[in-house]
């Protein structure tokens, strides 16, 4: 039987070509979009995080938000270190990493809770349905770039596509991409809304239509998984 898994929306700030990176984004109205889905869980990806930690170490610290989202951050090669500014800086009710059974990261830049999935990379089938069955999350927003963004997609686990679109073209390396790498296979989108704002800003929704399980006959079934907390040492 399939795992149940929760709604998982990727919403992205791009340029006209796709870029998420090379220019400025406007990042409060992209939050401000944001709240429409009212998330359990955001799911991160490592890089991300990383261009965050010199701003994170330096951040007030207010505490765990306990009405916010739990933020999961895909760190399978274990370098994501300001985990302790994650979980305080008061924007989530709580931070776990999500790693492979392979992964090696330093125990003194650890996090308190872990979730192993998959034996060589992240199993991100397996990490929403835990989030479906251990957090009872419903909602999962993907708040990452291209490499994450486009693993899900490429997986058939996202089911709702959130562009903004900013007035400017990037131009250089595909990698700079929402979707990362050229996709493995084509996606069949529907449209749920355009809406021009201001300054020139688009925002473009979709519904994902082509779901992995079905178009390439894979087996949507149970994975193995292991939840971890770690009992941090005085």
């Amino acid at each position: 039987m399939p795992a149940r898994r929760p709604h998982v929306v990727a919403h992205v700030a791009v340029s006209v070509d796709g870029a998420t990176t090379g220019f400025e984004p406007d990042v409060g109205r992209f939050y401000e979009l944001a709240r429409t889905w009212s998330e359990d869980v955001t799911l991160a990806g490592a890089d991300t995080v990383l261009a965050q930690e010199e701003a994170l170490a330096a951040a007030p610290r207010p505490g765990p938000a306990a009405d916010a989202p739990l933020l999961a951050v895909v760190d399978g090669r274990g370098r994501v270190r300001q985990w302790e500014a994650l979980r305080d800086c008061g924007h989530w009710s709580g931070v776990i990493a999500l790693r492979a059974f392979a992964t090696v990261a330093p125990a003194n830049h650890g996090p308190e809770r872990v979730l192993f999935t998959g034996e060589a990379r992240v199993d991100l089938a397996a990490v929403l349905a835990m989030l479906a069955e251990r957090e009872g999350a419903e909602v999962v927003r993907v708040d990452s770039g291209g490499a994450l963004t486009g693993a899900l997609l490429d997986a058939g686990l996202v089911d709702e596509l959130s562009l903004l679109v900013h007035p400017c073209v990037v131009g250089g390396a595909t990698e700079r991409r929402w979707h990362g790498p050229v996709p493995s296979s084509a996606t069949r989108l529907e449209s749920l809304g355009t809406e021009r704002l201001d300054d020139g800003l688009l925002w473009l929704r979709y519904r994902v239509l082509t779901r992995h399980w079905e178009a390439r006959g894979q087996d949507a079934t149970w994975r193995p998984w292991m939840d971890v907390a770690l009992t941090r040492q005085a």
